[in-house]
């Protein structure tokens, strides 16, 4: 018997490779002619089944990039290269993952999840599992122990707060732009700082990844002390509150980039806006109109949201690269890398601007 049209559109050797890609395909090619139309993907990936995760718009670059004979439709072998091609795979990836593990698979095949042998990747696996952030507050709440034990309260004499924290007079000692994320003062400081920063933190991991918010968070506390020791150069530096704007400023880097694929996107964007101009406006308030002792570093707060911004648009995932981003990635990498090397060179060249080393 002659062979179909579908047999020579889907060779053999890729229903073996790829069965789990083949259900998909079989269940969208409607009038079973061995290829989609523009009509049928666009049914395949708004359907209900995929929550409608993409944009129309981005139906038709989809089409346009797969459909390699230009012929207005999709036979097997390009839509397997559709697949596997990453800038695809960042738009469509997640919704044919999930829908192929949550329906297709479990229902056709009749096993809880695939085995993965098949080029098949679920992006939401957690693995690395989310323990950045856990990892983080944790040596925290170490050092923070390790003073109450050794003073029986909390106190910046501590030996914690005495090697970590970062002081305008030890500049020298280089550690203390980054180390003084590991003190507190007062169980309240503790907690609200664990508390932000786990919320956060989390949530950025299972989407980004552990080592993207670390940059992010990194990038916050160095920018933190450096901003300070630039703009306040007497202050006294400790708690994450540098690394944990910088959360917050990445996920409002991440609310813009991916503003067309998000839903609410204005008003999340509106919260951490609100909440970034009412805990600098209380530290500058405290300081310099009711002229609290207790000094505030603000400046970091400031320094570690602009960190955390610029650097979060460079390193967070974006669902769908458009061209003004490039532009935006690349100011923004410029932007952060000259703010960073003025900070150090001004440290370094100008020690008559800081307090006398002790």
């Amino acid at each position: 018997m002659a062979p179909t049209q579908r047999e020579h559109a889907v060779p053999q050797t890729n229903i073996a490779l790829y069965p789990h890609w083949q259900l998909i395909f079989d269940k969208y090619d409607e009038d079973s002619d061995g290829k989609i139309s523009l009509s049928e993907l666009k049914q395949m990936i708004l359907s209900e089944s995929f929550t409608k995760d993409i944009p129309e718009h981005t139906v038709r670059q989809i089409m346009k990039r797969a459909d390699e004979d230009a012929n207005g439709y999709i036979d097997y072998l390009e839509f397997m290269k559709m697949i596997k091609h990453k800038e695809v795979q960042s738009v469509m990836g997640r919704a044919l993952n999930r829908y192929v593990r949550a329906t297709v698979v479990q229902r056709a095949v009749g096993i809880d999840e695939f085995d993965g042998t098949g080029d098949y990747e679920n992006e939401y696996s957690c693995y690395p599992p989310v323990v950045c952030m856990i990892l983080i507050s944790l040596l925290e709440v170490i050092a923070f122990l390790w003073d109450v034990i050794a003073e029986g309260t909390s106190s910046v004499n501590g030996p914690a707060a005495t090697l970590f924290v970062y002081n305008p007079f030890k500049r020298y000692e280089a550690w203390r732009y980054s180390t003084y994320m590991f003190v507190h003062v007062g169980v309240f400081h503790l907690v609200v700082n664990l508390v932000v920063q786990i919320l956060l933190g989390i949530p950025l991991e299972m989407v980004h990844g552990w080592w993207r918010v670390l940059l992010v968070y990194l990038a916050g506390v160095m920018a933190g002390s450096l901003g300070t020791s630039v703009s306040d150069p007497g202050v006294y530096l400790a708690g994450a509150s540098g690394g944990v704007y910088a959360l917050i400023a990445a996920h409002i880097a991440s609310i813009c980039l991916n503003w067309a694929e998000m839903t609410f996107a204005i008003y999340q964007l509106l919260i951490f806006f609100v909440l970034i101009v009412v805990d600098v406006g209380t530290a500058v308030y405290t300081r310099y109109v009711l002229l609290e002792e207790s000094q505030i570093g603000y400046a970091a707060h400031l320094a570690g949201a602009v960190a955390g911004l610029l650097v979060g648009i460079n390193v967070l995932r974006n669902l769908e690269i458009k061209s003004w981003e490039r532009k935006v990635w690349w100011a923004s990498i410029i932007l952060y890398t000259a703010l960073m090397l003025a900070a150090i060179i001004w440290n370094a060249a100008f020690p008559s601007y800081f307090p006398p080393s002790k």
